[in-house]
Protein backbone atom coordinates (compact mmCIF):
# COMPACT_ATOMS: atom_id res chain seq x y z
CA UNK A 1 0.00 0.00 0.00
CA UNK A 2 1.30 3.67 -0.60
CA UNK A 3 2.38 5.37 1.76
CA UNK A 4 -0.31 7.99 1.71
CA UNK A 5 -2.95 5.68 2.34
CA UNK A 6 -1.26 3.88 5.28
CA UNK A 7 -1.13 7.53 6.74
CA UNK A 8 -4.70 7.96 6.16
CA UNK A 9 -5.89 5.27 7.62
CA UNK A 10 -3.35 5.74 10.90
CA UNK A 11 -5.10 9.03 11.15
CA UNK A 12 -8.69 7.37 10.80
CA UNK A 13 -8.10 5.13 13.52
CA UNK A 14 -6.16 7.71 15.82
CA UNK A 15 -2.82 5.85 16.30
CA UNK A 16 0.76 6.20 14.89
CA UNK A 17 2.44 4.71 10.90
CA UNK A 18 5.66 2.93 13.20
CA UNK A 19 8.66 1.94 10.59
CA UNK A 20 9.41 -1.89 11.98
CA UNK A 21 11.82 -2.66 9.04
CA UNK A 22 13.81 0.00 7.35
CA UNK A 23 16.30 -2.08 5.35
CA UNK A 24 13.20 -4.16 3.67
CA UNK A 25 12.44 -3.01 -0.03
CA UNK A 26 9.54 -1.55 0.51
CA UNK A 27 10.07 -0.33 4.22
CA UNK A 28 7.36 -2.33 6.03
CA UNK A 29 5.53 -0.25 8.91
CA UNK A 30 2.97 -0.81 10.67
CA UNK A 31 -0.22 0.87 11.91
CA UNK A 32 -0.29 0.78 15.94
CA UNK A 33 -0.06 2.86 19.32
CA UNK A 34 3.06 4.09 19.80
CA UNK A 35 3.12 4.67 23.27
CA UNK A 36 1.55 0.66 23.58
CA UNK A 37 4.28 -0.40 21.58
CA UNK A 38 7.03 1.16 23.25
CA UNK A 39 5.46 -0.35 26.86
CA UNK A 40 5.50 -3.73 25.61
CA UNK A 41 9.23 -3.31 24.28
CA UNK A 42 10.38 -2.28 27.41
CA UNK A 43 8.51 -5.12 29.34
CA UNK A 44 10.01 -7.54 27.47
CA UNK A 45 13.39 -5.98 27.62
CA UNK A 46 12.71 -6.21 31.14
CA UNK A 47 12.03 -9.59 31.42
CA UNK A 48 14.78 -10.57 29.17
CA UNK A 49 17.34 -8.87 31.76
CA UNK A 50 15.38 -10.25 34.60
CA UNK A 51 16.58 -14.12 32.90
CA UNK A 52 20.07 -12.67 32.62
CA UNK A 53 20.13 -12.03 35.94
CA UNK A 54 19.11 -15.32 37.13
CA UNK A 55 21.15 -17.38 34.76
CA UNK A 56 24.27 -15.92 36.77
CA UNK A 57 25.57 -17.97 39.49
CA UNK A 58 26.28 -16.47 42.66
CA UNK A 59 29.14 -16.48 44.52
CA UNK A 60 28.26 -18.26 48.07
CA UNK A 61 31.00 -18.32 51.36
CA UNK A 62 31.30 -21.51 53.59
CA UNK A 63 33.21 -20.88 57.13
CA UNK A 64 35.18 -23.56 58.64
CA UNK A 65 36.79 -23.16 61.95
CA UNK A 66 39.59 -25.39 62.46
CA UNK A 67 38.07 -27.13 65.79
CA UNK A 68 35.38 -28.29 63.56
CA UNK A 69 33.89 -31.56 64.85
CA UNK A 70 33.60 -34.51 61.64
CA UNK A 71 29.35 -34.69 61.50
CA UNK A 72 29.68 -30.80 61.28
CA UNK A 73 32.03 -30.77 58.82
CA UNK A 74 29.58 -33.34 56.61
CA UNK A 75 27.01 -31.33 57.01
CA UNK A 76 28.68 -28.31 55.82
CA UNK A 77 29.93 -30.33 52.95
CA UNK A 78 26.43 -31.66 52.21
CA UNK A 79 25.57 -28.00 52.31
CA UNK A 80 28.56 -26.76 49.33
CA UNK A 81 27.25 -29.73 47.34
CA UNK A 82 23.81 -27.86 47.06
CA UNK A 83 24.93 -25.26 46.41
CA UNK A 84 26.74 -26.52 43.69
CA UNK A 85 23.86 -28.21 42.04
CA UNK A 86 22.08 -25.17 42.02
CA UNK A 87 24.72 -23.93 39.79
CA UNK A 88 26.45 -21.43 42.18
CA UNK A 89 30.31 -20.82 42.63
CA UNK A 90 31.34 -21.34 46.64
CA UNK A 91 34.25 -20.15 48.23
CA UNK A 92 35.27 -22.43 51.11
CA UNK A 93 36.94 -20.34 53.89
CA UNK A 94 39.14 -21.58 56.23
CA UNK A 95 38.73 -19.40 59.47
CA UNK A 96 41.88 -19.01 62.01
CA UNK A 97 41.01 -17.87 66.04
CA UNK A 98 43.45 -16.39 68.46
CA UNK A 99 47.00 -18.88 68.40
CA UNK A 100 45.75 -21.03 65.55
CA UNK A 101 47.65 -18.60 63.47
CA UNK A 102 50.88 -20.32 64.60
CA UNK A 103 49.55 -23.68 62.64
CA UNK A 104 48.48 -22.41 59.31
CA UNK A 105 49.44 -26.19 58.23
CA UNK A 106 46.45 -27.38 59.98
CA UNK A 107 44.52 -24.98 58.23
CA UNK A 108 45.85 -26.49 54.66
CA UNK A 109 44.97 -29.91 56.17
CA UNK A 110 41.24 -28.91 57.08
CA UNK A 111 41.16 -27.23 53.33
CA UNK A 112 42.53 -30.40 51.94
CA UNK A 113 39.94 -32.71 53.82
CA UNK A 114 36.46 -30.77 52.86
CA UNK A 115 37.73 -30.88 49.22
CA UNK A 116 38.60 -34.87 49.89
CA UNK A 117 34.61 -34.77 50.73
CA UNK A 118 32.88 -32.74 47.96
CA UNK A 119 35.83 -33.77 45.38
CA UNK A 120 33.45 -35.71 42.83
CA UNK A 121 31.09 -33.05 42.34
CA UNK A 122 33.48 -29.38 41.96
CA UNK A 123 36.54 -28.36 40.06
CA UNK A 124 38.85 -25.94 41.88
CA UNK A 125 38.48 -22.26 40.36
CA UNK A 126 42.79 -21.56 40.94
CA UNK A 127 44.05 -25.42 40.65
CA UNK A 128 47.11 -24.78 43.66
CA UNK A 129 46.29 -20.43 44.58
CA UNK A 130 44.71 -21.07 48.27
CA UNK A 131 44.85 -17.68 49.80
CA UNK A 132 45.75 -16.07 53.09
CA UNK A 133 43.80 -13.15 53.41
CA UNK A 134 44.00 -11.63 57.26
CA UNK A 135 42.94 -14.90 59.38
CA UNK A 136 41.31 -16.82 56.57
CA UNK A 137 42.51 -19.42 54.31
CA UNK A 138 39.78 -19.76 51.08
CA UNK A 139 39.75 -21.52 47.74
CA UNK A 140 36.90 -20.98 44.99
CA UNK A 141 34.89 -23.95 44.00
CA UNK A 142 32.56 -24.71 41.09
CA UNK A 143 30.39 -27.38 39.56
CA UNK A 144 32.07 -29.77 37.21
Amino acid sequence: MSSRDAQMIAREQGVDLVEIAANADPPVVKVIDWGKYQYQKMKEEAKNRKKAREKQSELKTMKIGLKISDNDLNIKARKIKSFLEDGDRVKIMIVFRGREMAHKELGQAMLDKVIALISEECDIVQEGKTQFAGRNLSVGIRKK
